[in-house]
């Protein structure tokens, strides 16, 4: 199974949590749609990424997706040439998302061509053109990519160099070599990846991870961080789940964090001092609830 997938299967059950309340969810994600087809960025504009989280939101929640204009959002971007590097990936997640009949003409190929462009020497893949050493995170958009475009990445495991080589002094990962501190999202990232890639499970990883968690619940991105946020939260939870860590006792405290997140406009915030909510961390609050919910 696809990340993508995995993931979606994992925020298909978050409506056991939200309750009455999922259709205000709906509700918003529709609210973020624009006339183009596309979903709103933090600054009310179609936006590829974005657009990612508003269409698997409504997968998510198993209300109809507009698949036809956001078809025609995507088409107006053929083979992605002059996107970025994240931009691409969103391109093919995008496409991935909706169904087969909208998408026989997409050029998968191409796509994944430009994506190799920002392929590094070390086998990973870095946002960031001409990079000379990979990141966890490009790594996994790049993985990802290949499987929503339903083809093998070339040569993958030459992504396992890269992996190491990003493994901080802590334990955890990081998104570049010799960091003395990783950081939760990458370590969440780097695990789901290694599991991915068939390699053996490192359950030391699960318990880096279940020294993020905050007191209260959520997580944090690092020791250092103020405060914990969605992101971390809802990236560490099925990672922990991935090297089959159980969680059963910060699951309440987590689920009361989520809780201090919610608006009443269907929508989460990403952490405590944020002002300003969006498809993307209204879809972690999905993933999140999801494996609390199992």
């Amino acid at each position: 199974m696809s990340l993508r997938l995995e993931m979606l299967q994992v925020a298909r059950l978050s409506p056991k949590l939200l309750g009455e309340s999922r259709d205000l969810v709906v509700d918003f994600f529709r609210s973020q749609q624009n006339a183009d087809g596309g979903f709103n960025d933090r600054s009310g504009n179609s936006d590829l990424y974005y657009t990612v989280f508003g269409t698997e939101g409504l997968m998510a929640l198993r209300s109809d997706v507009p698949s036809s204009a956001i078809a025609a959002y995507l088409r107006a971007f053929g083979d992605g040439e002059g996107l970025d590097f994240i931009h691409l990936t969103c391109l093919a997640r995008c496409w991935a998302a909706l169904p087969p009949a909208l998408s026989v003409d997409v050029p998968r190929t191409a796509i994944l061509q430009r994506i190799e462009a920002f392929r590094t020497p070390d086998g990973g893949y870095s946002v960031t053109p001409g990079a000379q050493s990979g990141t966890v995170y490009g790594c996994f958009l790049a993985l990802g990519a290949y499987q929503d475009c339903q083809r093998q990445m070339p040569e993958s495991l030459r992504l396992l160099p890269c992996l190491s080589a990003l493994q901080a002094e802590d334990g955890g990962y990081a998104n570049q070599d010799d960091m003395p501190l990783g950081l939760t999202p990458s370590t969440a990232a780097a695990v789901t990846l290694l599991r991915a890639l068939n390699q053996p499970s490192q359950p030391q990883l699960g318990d880096w991870l279940l020294q993020r968690h905050h007191g209260e619940g959520g997580f944090f991105a690092t020791p250092l961080a103020p405060l914990p946020d969605l992101l971390s939260t809802a990236t560490a939870l099925p990672a922990l789940a991935g090297v089959q860590v159980d969680f059963e006792e910060i699951k309440e405290p987590c689920l009361d964090f989520i809780d201090t997140l919610w608006t009443n406009t269907g929508a989460f915030y990403g952490h405590w001092d944020d002002d300003c909510t969006d498809c993307e961390y209204t879809y972690y609050a999905l993933l999140a609830l999801g494996h609390l919910s199992l």
